[in-house]
This record gives structure tokens, C-alpha cells and sequence, in this order.
């Protein structure tokens, strides 16, 4: 298990340094050109209320495809193998996302707060609720996988 989430956290490394290369100071693809999905109940309710852009759903469904490589090579699909991949997709996601912050010179740990990511609209505990949420759900599904 710390293999993988050791490899989970590379993989969170890299994308987010790709991803500060892309969006630059402006996070949430805020000025990329991709078309933008703002208001709708979906979003509100699954997606913190933030844009859905065809950025993101590229993206996502790409790191979706990417996580379960391992079926099409090795591994039979199995349910215990499908959590293990749902929780590293959500692990992923949220080092990744904490990462870009740190290692963006726009923001770096100091502009982790809420006056200063208007796409993390709620916040607890000094970070996006999504984050304490999200966090103990994935380590769930990837130890019950063992």
C-alpha cells in the first residue's frame, strides 16, 4: 500500500507541475480557452459549485483512464481492485490540487487560504471542505482494497 501511494504522490507532483505551466496564476482554468459550464444544480451539488470547463473534463476523464491501465495489462477487474482505483483517482486529485498550490510561485503555501482561491468557495479547518471529505474516503477505499 505505501508503494502505491507513494507513486500516487509522484503522479500528483508531476501533473501539478504541468498543470502551474497551463493555468498559470489563474487557477480552475479561469483563462484558458475552453468552454465554461457555471450555474447548474449538478455542479452544485457534485462539484462544490464550481464551472464545469472542457479543460477539467478532459483532464479527469484522462487521469480515469490512466488509473485503470493496470486492467487492459495485468490485472482482472475485479470490485477490491475498482475501490483501490477509485480511492487513488480521489487521493490523486487531492494532492494534486494541494500541490499546484504549493508549488505555484503565484500562490506557494502562504495563499493557501480562502481569501485568495475564489474556486474553493468552502472552507474548514484551513482547507477546502472537499480535502476532509475526500481525503479519509480515499484512504478508505484503497485500504479496504487490501
Amino acid at each position: 500500500m505505501l508503494y502505491y501511494l507513494i507513486f500516487i504522490g509522484l503522479l500528483a507532483f508531476w501533473f501539478c507541475k504541468v498543470e502551474i505551466h497551463i493555468e498559470g496564476t489563474d487557477g480552475w482554468a479561469k483563462n484558458l480557452p475552453t468552454w465554461r459550464i457555471e450555474n447548474h444544480l449538478l455542479l452544485k451539488l457534485f462539484w462544490g459549485g464550481r464551472a464545469m470547463t472542457g479543460y477539467h473534463a478532459w483532464v479527469i476523464s484522462f487521469v480515469i483512464i490512466f488509473f485503470h491501465l493496470p486492467y487492459f495489462f495485468m490485472s482482472p477487474w475485479s470490485w477490491p481492485l475498482e475501490a483501490r482505483t477509485i480511492g487513488g483517482i480521489v487521493l490523486f486529485w487531492n494532492f494534486e490540487d494541494f500541490l499546484w498550490f504549493v508549488f505555484n510561485p503565484s500562490y506557494g503555501i502562504r495563499k493557501f487560504k480562502k481569501e485568495f482561491v475564489p474556486w474553493h468557495p468552502r472552507w474548514i479547518f484551513g482547507a477546502p471542505i472537499e480535502y476532509w471529505i475526500l481525503l479519509p474516503f480515499g484512504f478508505y477505499l484503497i485500504a479496504q482494497s487490501y
